[in-house]
Formats: structure tokens, C-alpha cells, sequence
């Protein structure tokens, strides 16, 4: 990565990664909009899941209606139509089975949409974090991004594979057992005009309090995923400092906090359902009422109140279940909305219009009159110039923070200047695509970065296809080679968690070589050799002095010793070059150069 140590400053000036980019409040509507968007790639299937779920419902709603009529069939005087009770018994068998089926079918059918939308929802986030440009990355918690990617996902496909289907099923069932009650008795539906809207007033009040805790629920989770990747990625220095206490108590505190927000979340959530329970209870205790009066006075059969009875819990039952998941509906939509909010973070800057491919690349490299900050106001780089001819060596050097790593990033244009101007074979950078600059320069980096594979995968991944004989090649000239071949399985020794089982030198040493295997026309090592011993550093310098012949070569360093042989060395300090030239040449000048030489070897 092109930033420095997380949660803190970034190194050459860079801004300090901001905790949270998404405390705006949700939108609900647009949220689910979008959810249903992503849901429609897979219409089809939707289609039939509708159907099955419309189907299932309507065979579920025609049992009470069949019970009732079963219980007509009971004469008042205590005659019984045997036969009548048999055919409808007969009927509500098959159609309760067959509803059962269709359902069990339907939720197979959910599970495979909810797992096709997160793969595909999985993929577009990946997609437009490669897309984004490197400042983001750079000043936003890895933790909280790879929350958005596993953990809100998950919770959108868990609600889409059970919640969706239940409140889909919910809203056909209350539809229908209305239709059905209105059908049976009207005066008794009249007690739904009371019970409803003091449910839903219940529903409106608790899920003001719900929606914002839950959306604080999840970025609380993205931070405790943040703290714990840095607390783990640095083990070795916690326990070298005796840090674990504090480090105990920094993640208590993180901890609770997550908790606290779990709990108030559920909570609030949790007392949706008892209290539109305690409604519909009070629902059916006036249909019992009411019932029996009306069918004393002849207005209505038993079984019809049966019927009815039956309706009115499949009508209260729905909105009951539907309070009940609401909770991890809020939940879902708080995740949906975090995955958007990312989605929607703005691309890395397009290449112009005109913009075209840098083809038969020489190597020639002027900065000129270039400035640059981070932040408006902070300029890091002031009025920088040189001239870079091919197949030369420049070597980049200064304190902490003179602005050494911005001058590579903004070589490879991984952020644009605010004034002057960059060119390569004479033409400006801005006007070339930035894959085409990318390709013509291979980079290696102080952080080294491994992946979990083979060595031959490590090595060759700059170049898809490359052959054992190739990657040898390179291996030798970085000096990796002989250590590969004491390997019990040589190149096919497996690298796991980012090299956790080599060395930092030999890992250093493998991302050399994965460098030099690039065909690439310009080289940019940005204290690449700061894990290896000086005498490997020198060797490895005449290898690659050896490997880019007539390519452009530039060394952030700071063992000065190992850049004696450089063309052109610039001393950066507070942005801007003030001392430039070959080592003899800064060496008599007996300015910040020599102070820098003095200093390593007093």
C-alpha cells in the first residue's frame, strides 16, 4: 500500500485515514429501490418465486374456508354428514400438502436468488474498490471496507433468503384473508379499523428509534474489524513494547461499544413484536365477543365463526411476524445502504478524452515546475524539476517526510498534480492512459506483498504465463534463487498468510524478482531494499544495473552507500530538490548530501 502506518499520519504529508464516510442518514426508499434493482439482474427467477409464493398462499387461505364447511356439516339437533366431513377433510389435506410443498420450494428458490445477488454484489464492491483511486484506499479503515464486503453482504443475503420471502408470503396472506373475512362477515371486519391503526402507530414509533441504530450497529462492527487487522497485523511489535494490557483495553472499550449498539439495536427492535401481539390479541377477543352475539342472534353460522376466527389469526398472525423481522429488515437496509454508499464513491479520474497509449516507451522522464499537496492548502511538493534520460539511474533521497514517496506516486500517477508538469518520451502524462504509464514501469515497494500460492505464482504474477526458465532467471539475478532451491518443494514451496513462514528479506527479495520479470521500460524501487543486508543490496543493484540497460531506473533510498553509482541523485527536503547531481559532485559540495553521508557512516 501507498500510505503509511494506519489510523495515523501517512507518510510524505498524506492525510490521516478518516474513521467514517457514511454518517448520513439512510435512505430507506432509494435503499430498497436500489436492493430491488440488483434483485431484477435476476427477473426470472423472481418471476416464479412470486408465483410460487402467490400460488402456496391462496391453496394455505382455502383451508379455513373448508373447515368451516366441515363444521356446517354437524346438524344442530347432533346429526353428523359423515360424508360431507370426509370430502372437505380430504380437501384441506391436499391443499394444506401442496401449499407446504410450493413453499418449501419457494424458499430453495429464494436462497439460490439471495446467493446469486451477494456474488454478484461481492464482485461489483471488489470491482469498483480496484476502480477507486489510491487516495481512497489510502485514507479509509481496510477494516471498514472488508466489513462492507463479508459482513453487510452477509446480512443482506440472510435477509433476502428468509425475511423477503416471509414478507411477500405476510402481505398475500393478510390480502387474502381480508377478502376472505369480508366474504364471510363484514360488521366483524369492522374491528380491524381499531386494531390497525394502533399497530401501525406502535410499528411507526419503534422504527424511528430502530432505523438509526442499526446503521450505527454496522459501522461499529466495520471499526472493531479495523482494530483488530491492525492489533493482529501487528502482534510482533505489541508484544515487543508490552502493549497487551493496553491493547486489551482499547479493544474493551471498542468492544462495548459494539455491544451497546447490538443490544439497543435488538432492543428497540425486539419490543416490535410483543406489542403488536398484545394488539391482535385484543383483535380476537373482540371477534369472540362480537361472534357470539351475532350468531346468537342467527346472523352467522358456527362455522363461519370458525372460519373467520382462523381468518382473523392468519390476518393478525402476517403483521405480528412481519413486526418481528422487521428488526432484521432494518438491519439488512443499514447494510444495503453501507454497500451503496461505497458503490457510489466516485472513480478514480477518467483519462481525457484524446487521451491515447503510450507505445515504444524510451524512458525519458521531466518533471517540471510540479507542485502538489494532499489537502487543499498543504503543499508537499513546491516547483519540482529534473530531467531523467534513459536507461539512467536516479536515485531519490532525503529526511522523513521530504516528499520522496509522493514524488513515485505521482510518477505513476496514482494521484494528479495541482501545477507544472510530467512527461515521459516528451509527452504529458495527463494526455496518455493511465494503463498504458502503469504498464511502462515495474514498482517495488518497501511493503512487501505476497500473496497465498506457489513462489513461482509470486514471482511470475507480474506476468501471466511466464516460464519456469524465466522465473528462474530473475530469481538468480535478485539472489533468491539458491535459497528457493534449499526448499524442500524449491519453487513450489507454498507461501501462506502474506509470507508469514520467509523471511522480510527473502520476501523483499522475491518482490524484486517478481520486478524485474516485468518487460518493462522504467523501474521504480521505493526502498525496496530496506529488509536486505548492504552487501545483497549492492549485488542486487548491479544485477538490475545489468537487467536495465537502456531503461529508466528510480531508487528511493536510504543507505546512501548503495546509490554511490547513480546518475543522478536528488535530495528532496521540505518538497522541494535542493541539491542535485552525482555523488563525487555532492559529495565536494559539502551541503545537506554530505551532512545525510556523514551521519550514516560517523
Amino acid at each position: 500500500m501507498m500510505g503509511g502506518p494506519r489510523g495515523g499520519g501517512m507518510r510524505g504529508g498524506m492525510p490521516g485515514r478518516g474513521p467514517h464516510y457514511d454518517r448520513k442518514p439512510v435512505n430507506k426508499k432509494a435503499t430498497l429501490l436500489r436492493l430491488l434493482k440488483y434483485m431484477m439482474q435476476f427477473r426470472y427467477l423472481l418471476l416464479l418465486a412470486l408465483v410460487l409464493t402467490i400460488v402456496s398462499n391462496v391453496f394455505s387461505m382455502i383451508g379455513p374456508k373448508l373447515s368451516g364447511n366441515a363444521i356446517d356439516c354437524i346438524a344442530a339437533d347432533g346429526g353428523v354428514d359423515f360424508a360431507g366431513v370426509g370430502y372437505y377433510a380430504m380437501l384441506m389435506l391436499f391443499f394444506y400438502l401442496a401449499s407446504s410443498v410450493l413453499s418449501y420450494l419457494l424458499q430453495i428458490l429464494m436462497v439460490r436468488i439471495s446467493r446469486r445477488v451477494t456474488l454478484r454484489m461481492r464482485r461489483d464492491l471488489f470491482e469498483r474498490l480496484c476502480d477507486m483511486p489510491v487516495g481512497f484506499i489510502d485514507t479509509h479503515p481496510v477494516g471498514d471496507l472488508i466489513s462492507r464486503i463479508f459482513y453487510d453482504t452477509d446480512t443482506i443475503n440472510t435477509s433476502l433468503s428468509s425475511d423477503v420471502v416471509h414478507v411477500l408470503a405476510s402481505m398475500i396472506t393478510i390480502i387474502g384473508s381480508l377478502v376472505m373475512m369480508l366474504s364471510i362477515s363484514p360488521p366483524l371486519v369492522l374491528i380491524f379499523a381499531v386494531t390497525i391503526p394502533l399497530s401501525m402507530m406502535l410499528t411507526t414509533f419503534i422504527t424511528r428509534r430502530t432505523q438509526p441504530l442499526f446503521r450505527l450497529r454496522s459501522r461499529k462492527m466495520g471499526e472493531l474489524n479495523d482494530f483488530s487487522e491492525e492489533m493482529i497485523s501487528g502482534m510482533k511489535t505489541l508484544k515487543a513494547y508490552n502493549q497487551e494490557e493496553n491493547t486489551l483495553a482499547s479493544l474493551d472499550a471498542i468492544n462495548e461499544e459494539v455491544v451497546t449498539s447490538y443490544y439497543k439495536s435488538e432492543y428497540y427492535s425486539s419490543i416490535m413484536g410483543p406489542s403488536v401481539n398484545m394488539v391482535n390479541n385484543l383483535s380476537l377477543s373482540l371477534i369472540s365477543v362480537f361472534g357470539a352475539l351475532m350468531f346468537m342472534n342467527g346472523k352467522i353460522s358456527l362455522g363461519n365463526i370458525s372460519s373467520f376466527v382462523q381468518y382473523s389469526r392468519r390476518f393478525s398472525g402476517p403483521i405480528n411476524e412481519i413486526a418481528n423481522i422487521y428488526g432484521e429488515l432494518q438491519s439488512a437496509i443499514a447494510a444495503a445502504d453501507r454497500v451503496f454508499t461505497l458503490l457510489d464513491e466516485p472513480l478514480e479520474k477518467a483519462d481525457a478524452e484524446n487521451a491515447h497509449v503510450l507505445t515504444d516507451v524510451k524512458g525519458d522522464v521531466e518533471m517540471k515546475d510540479v507542485s502538489f499537496g494532499y489537502e487543499k492548502g498543504k503543499t508537499v511538493l513546491k516547483n519540482l524539476s529534473f530531467e531523467a534520460r534513459s536507461g539512467a539511474l536516479i536515485a531519490i533521497v532525503g529526511p522523513t517526510g521530504a516528499g520522496k514517496t509522493t514524488l513515485i506516486n505521482l510518477l505513476m500517477r496514482f494521484y494528479d498534480i495541482e501545477s507544472g508538469r510530467i512527461t515521459v518520451d516528451g509527452k504529458a502524462v495527463d494526455e496518455v492512459t493511465r494503463a498504458s504509464l502503469r504498464r511502462a514501469y515495474s514498482m517495488v515497494l518497501q511493503d512487501t506483498w505476497l500473496f497465498s500460492g506457489t513462489i513461482y505464482d509470486n514471482i511470475a504474477y507480474a506476468k501471466p504465463g511466464a516460464t519456469r526458465q524465466e522465473v528462474e532467471a530473475v530469481a538468480k539475478a535478485a539472489k533468491i534463487h539458491n535459497y528457493i532451491m534449499s526448499l524442500p518443494d524449491g519453487y513450489d514451496t507454498v507461501i501462506t498468510d502474506d509470507g508469514a513462514n520467509i523471511s522480510k528479506g527473502q520476501k523483499q527479495l522475491l518482490t524484486i524478482a517478481r520486478a524485474m520479470l516485468v518487460d518493462a521500460h522504467m523501474l521504480i524501487l521505493d526502498e525496496a531494499t530496506s529488509n536486505v543486508d548492504t552487501r545483497t543490496e549492492v549485488q542486487i543493484q548491479k544485477a538490475m544495473r545489468l537487467l536495465m540497460q537502456n531503461k529508466t531506473c528510480f531508487v528511493v533510498a536510504h543507505r546512501l552507500s548503495t546509490i554511490k553509482n547513480a546518475d543522478l541523485i536528488l535530495v528532496v527536503k521540505d518538497g522541494n530538490v535542493i541539491e542535485r547531481g552525482t555523488h563525487k559532485e555532492l559529495m565536494k559540495q559539502g551541503g545537506f548530501y554530505r551532512e545525510l553521508y556523514d551521519s550514516q557512516f560517523a
